[in-house]
């Protein structure tokens, strides 16, 4: 699969296309039907399939107040639409310039002579063009002026929609195992480990990898989750604490990991975390004793959750 950012960055050449559109933040089951529609019409076309996606998320530009939080780093976004089976992914870098772009310019300049457009798949509710005044209607008006198809997808599960707004909303409630249904997947977090307060693995007996999770991403709620820690190819089973420690009268937010059975160095390392089952919620206890046995009974429990026993 190739990847570019920016659309001067297309490869020169570059064939007729089916193209998908969206922002696709954490490439929910909807997401992926949707791309994988766009890969099925690219077969059917002799044409390659190539998703466009943006970064950041256009809100941080034209609602900075209401920027949602995010539910992957642009990099993993490119991963997941990789294992889709696309040919490659086109990441616009959203400035304020590119938001002021007129429907017919988007179409005109991106999809049509960058990306040569044979058909153009999106959401039924996608906006595009300056103050959001093209959609599915005036996409498929340009599409009959230049010659592609628009092949609009409905992104829904029964009678509820997936959609990135209730996966933020699950994983906001602490429900991974609701959240793991709209995305398909386990919900995860990224972040570089980091030194913490190092009570884990001297007063406690249970040395924990500290993330710095980058600003504005989507964090579970307070409590104890069983989950999966990612290093390249380590997969490791791991009892993860998210909250601000309130026995030792903590008041930062941490996310922190008990990997199972495991003794190595991780600091400096990008990792990710992966939440499979919320355990229980944050609770403050009177000392180290208390403390230490639920962590006992946690891990107990997090092998159960995920099946080791």
């Amino acid at each position: 699969m190739e990847t570019w950012r920016g659309i001067d960055a297309t490869p020169e050449g570059w064939p007729a296309s089916v193209v998908a559109v969206g922002v696709f933040d954490g490439v929910h089951r909807g997401h992926a039907a949707l791309v994988r529609t766009a890969a099925k019409a690219a077969a059917e076309r002799d044409a390659r399939c190539v998703v466009v996606t943006f970064d950041p998320h256009p809100t941080a530009v034209v609602a900075p107040h209401a920027v949602p939080a995010q539910l992957a780093s642009v990099e993993r976004r490119v991963e997941l639409l990789g294992a889709l089976g696309v040919d490659a992914v086109c990441v616009l870098p959203f400035t304020k310039e590119l938001s002021q772009l007129s429907p017919d310019y988007f179409v005109r300049h991106l999809l049509v002579g960058a990306l040569h457009a044979k058909a153009v798949v999106v959401g039924e509710n996608f906006r595009f063009g300056h103050k959001a005044a093209g959609d599915v209607a005036k996409l498929a008006e340009l599409g009959a002026e230049f010659g592609f198809e628009v092949l609009p997808q409905t992104l829904t599960a029964d009678t509820e929609a997936y959609s990135s707004t209730r996966v933020r909303r699950l994983v906001a409630e602490g429900d991974v195992a609701g959240a793991a249904e709209v995305l398909g997947r386990d919900f995860g977090v990224e972040g570089i480990v980091v030194h913490g307060a190092g009570r884990g693995g001297t007063a406690l007996g249970f040395p924990t990898a500290n993330l710095d999770v980058p600003a504005g991403m989507a964090i579970p709620a307070d409590g104890v989750y069983a989950g999966w820690f990612y290093r390249d190819s380590l997969r490791h089973p791991a009892a993860i604490s998210v909250g601000t420690n309130p026995t030792f009268e903590g008041s930062e937010r941490t996310v922190e990991a008990y990997l199972l059975d495991f003794d190595g160095d991780l600091y400096g390392e990008h990792v990710r975390l992966d939440f499979t089952a919320r355990l229980r919620g944050q609770v403050a206890f009177s000392g180290l004793e208390p403390l230490i046995k639920q962590i006992e009974t946690d891990v107990a429990d997090t092998r159960r959750a995920l099946e080791l026993d």
